[in-house]
C-alpha cells in the first residue's frame, strides 16, 4: 500500500524553504537599502565569500552524509551526491551567467555551489551520481534565473537567500 508523504533525507525541505521564505518576509518588512538599483552594491570581500562557501561545502558533507547516522554505504552515497550536486550547480550557474551577461564570476561559482548544496540535500540519500548531476545542474540555472528576477519582483535580498534557498529548496524537494 502506498502512503502519501515526501522523502527528505537530510531535512533540506524544512531548513531551506523555510529560511528562504523567512528571508523574503524579512526583506519585504525591512524594505530596500538606500540606493538599491540606483548605485552599484558589489560584495565588499570576495575572498571571504569564497572562503565561506568552501567551508560551507565541506561542512555540508557532514550534514548530508551524517544523516545516514552511520559510516556506511548510504553515507558514502550521500557524500558523493552532495559533492556532485554542488559541483554541477556551480558550473551551470557560471555558464548561465556567462551566457546572459557575457562574463562568468567567482561570486557566481560560489552562489551556484550553495544552490547545488541546497537542492541536493533532500535527495542526497536517495539518488545516484547521474541524478545528482541533473538536480545540481538544473539548480544552478534555476537559482541563477531566480536571483536575476529580484528587481522585477521589487524586493531587496542582498544575500540572494530567496533565490538560492527558497527556490533551490523547492526545486530540490520536487526533484
Amino acid at each position: 500500500i502506498h502512503q502519501m508523504g515526501a522523502l527528505d533525507f537530510a531535512g533540506g525541505t524544512v531548513v531551506h524553504i523555510s529560511s528562504g521564505v523567512a528571508a523574503l518576509a524579512a526583506a519585504l518588512m525591512l524594505g530596500k537599502r538606500r540606493g538599491y538599483l540606483r548605485e552599484p552594491m558589489p560584495p565588499h570581500n570576495l575572498t571571504l565569500t569564497v572562503t565561506g562557501a568552501g567551508l560551507l561545502w565541506v561542512g555540508w558533507f557532514g550534514f548530508n552524509a551524517g544523516s545516514a547516522l552511520a559510516a556506511n554505504g548510504l553515507a558514502v552515497s550521500a557524500f558523493v551526491a552532495t559533492h556532485l550536486g554542488a559541483s554541477a550547480a556551480a558550473l551551470t550557474w557560471v555558464l548561465a551567467e556567462w551566457t546572459v551577461t557575457g562574463k562568468p564570476t567567482v561570486l557566481g561559482a560560489a552562489s551556484g555551489a550553495v544552490a547545488g548544496l541546497v537542492a541536493i540535500t533532500p535527495a542526497s540519500g536517495f539518488v545516484g551520481p547521474m541524478s545528482s548531476l541533473i538536480i545540481g545542474g538544473a539548480a544552478g540555472v534555476i537559482c541563477y534565473l531566480a536571483v536575476r528576477m529580484k528587481p522585477r519582483f521589487g524586493y531587496d535580498d542582498a544575500l540572494d537567500v530567496v533565490g538560492v534557498h527558497a527556490v533551490g529548496g523547492i526545486w530540490g524537494a520536487l526533484a
